[in-house]
């Protein structure tokens, strides 16, 4: 399905899943850290892009059978996306940065330093690689650096503003954390849904599903 009509750039804890959700409402499918583990997403071909981004890779690949995507590991790949898919409009999630980073500290950062370090699965293993070398340059998946709250939030505030230079306006639309269907689906040209914007993935909603990952990546046969 690719080419990629719609990169989403915003880190995760900033509404991506939610964004994810009204975006396959609107008859996109799309892809999500959350995608990762319903089956094999290449992660380390997503590190390598990463780390060598003099590579070649094979992004139609990655994407296969999506046609928009939003958070980690696609928020860090901005640039060599645009040049790969130059009619894709771009989206920018936004939320202020105390309440991200206490959110983030109860939800991904213990995943990625607790759960996915420990897990007995080979599959978990290559994503916890990739995490800990790409999500904010692996600060997410480092209990020492992430600490350093003030680094922390210039690194997220450089992100934030490095994606509002680069992108022309007319791709760009920047999403507040909560914010609805009405900007979106106009920048979209699509009809608003008679159903709300869907509110998903909260801090306790995530840390259920993160106490059954290793059972979901068995049921997948990722192990």
């Amino acid at each position: 399905m690719a080419p990629l009509k719609i990169i989403g750039v915003g880190y995760g804890r900033t509404g991506t899943e939610s964004l994810r959700v009204a975006l396959n409402m609107l008859g996109y499918n799309t892809h999500h850290m959350h995608e990762m583990f319903n089956r094999d997403g290449h992660p380390e071909v997503f590190q390598e892009a990463y780390e060598h981004p003099e590579h070649e890779i094979d992004w139609d690949m990655l994407y296969d059978g999506f046609d928009a995507a939003v958070d980690w590991p696609t928020a860090e790949f901005l640039e060599p996306l645009m040049k790969k898919y130059p009619s894709a409009k771009i989206l920018l999630t936004e939320r202020d940065f105390e309440s991200w980073y206490k959110s983030v500290s109860n939800t991904l950062h213990p995943l990625a330093t607790q759960v996915m370090k420990s897990s007995d699965s080979e599959y978990m293993r290559r994503i916890h690689s990739m995490v800990s070398t790409i999500a904010m340059d692996g600060d997410i998946a480092d209990a020492k650096r992430f600490q350093n709250k003030e680094a922390i939030k210039n690194r997220f505030e450089e992100h934030y503003n490095m994606v509002k230079k680069t992108v022309p306006k007319d791709r760009l639309l920047v999403l507040q954390l909560g914010e609805g269907w009405n900007r979106l689906c106009e920048f979209l040209d699509k009809p608003i849904p008679n159903e709300p914007y869907p509110r998903t993935n909260s801090t306790q909603e995530l840390k259920e599903s993160v106490e059954k990952i290793d059972e979901r990546l068995r049921e997948k046969g990722l192990n």
